[in-house]
């Protein structure tokens, strides 16, 4: 009897460290399938909001095809990622914004004056492949390609989620620690350029560099089960 508490004990211990280092697995860009099969040469876990980005750079023809996804502050709000030209933050961005309507995820491009004047426009920049979508666990996906300045090496980046949009218009974001830290330098040298193309075309979806990590943290996760399972089924037999 004192054998099988023991055995019990150990066994839900087990059980209990698996469950805990199983989200620091799994909980990465590297991780995620995407719903349209979409595949991308990189991907970041940004640092702020919960948010990843997957990227393709094509030095070629100076395009970059994005993915970025992240929760909105409520189910009713919005997500938006952009890059600002002239500065570090939000002011001053040309912004791809994605929200529900209608049960159908909207992407639309906006020019980020200020954040009283925020009005949907034309980039400054040619962007083409809009789309977005929902994932199951209450992400926005918004997807795009864009023509960036030639020979760039790094881009300001920025991200932001909202609670609400109004008339197709989104109400302004939470300025907590956390949003206020959502902004980077996405830096574009490090990523091996795709097949030279004559038109400024997206760039070809390459192997994504994390599909590997993806077999081998399901694998991790299998053996993982399998592993507490045996072990519980030896000591409880």
């Amino acid at each position: 009897m004192a054998f099988f508490s023991v055995a019990a004990v150990i066994c839900l211990s087990l059980s209990f460290w698996f469950l805990l280092i199983s989200p620091a697995v799994s909980l990465t860009c590297n991780s995620q399938t995407l719903k349209n099969k979409k595949k991308f040469d990189k991907c970041l876990d940004l640092p702020a909001l919960d948010s990843y980005l997957h990227y393709s750079y094509n030095a070629t023809n100076s395009s970059l095809s994005i993915a970025f996804l992240a929760p909105p502050a409520k189910p009713e709000g919005w997500i938006a990622w952009a890059i600002n030209p002239t500065g570090e933050g939000m002011i001053g961005s040309q912004a791809l914004l994605a929200f529900k309507s209608n049960n159908k995820v909207v992407v639309k491009t906006l020019d980020v004056a200020s954040y009283s004047s925020i009005s949907e426009s034309k980039l400054s920049f040619e962007t083409w492949d809009l789309s977005g979508e929902a994932t199951s666990n209450g992400n926005l996906v918004i997807y795009g390609s864009m023509k960036v300045e030639e020979k760039a090496e790094k881009l300001n980046q920025v991200w932001q989620v909202g609670g609400e949009v109004t008339d197709g218009k989104p109400k302004k974001h939470e300025f907590q620690p956390e949003n206020m830290k959502a902004k980077d330098t996405l830096v574009l040298g490090n990523v091996i350029a795709s097949p030279p193309s004559s038109s400024p075309t997206p760039a070809k979806d390459p192997v994504n560099g994390g599909q590997s990590q993806i077999k081998s943290n399901h694998l991790a996760l299998f053996f993982g089960f399998t592993f507490v399972y045996c072990c519980c089924f030896l000591l409880l037999n």
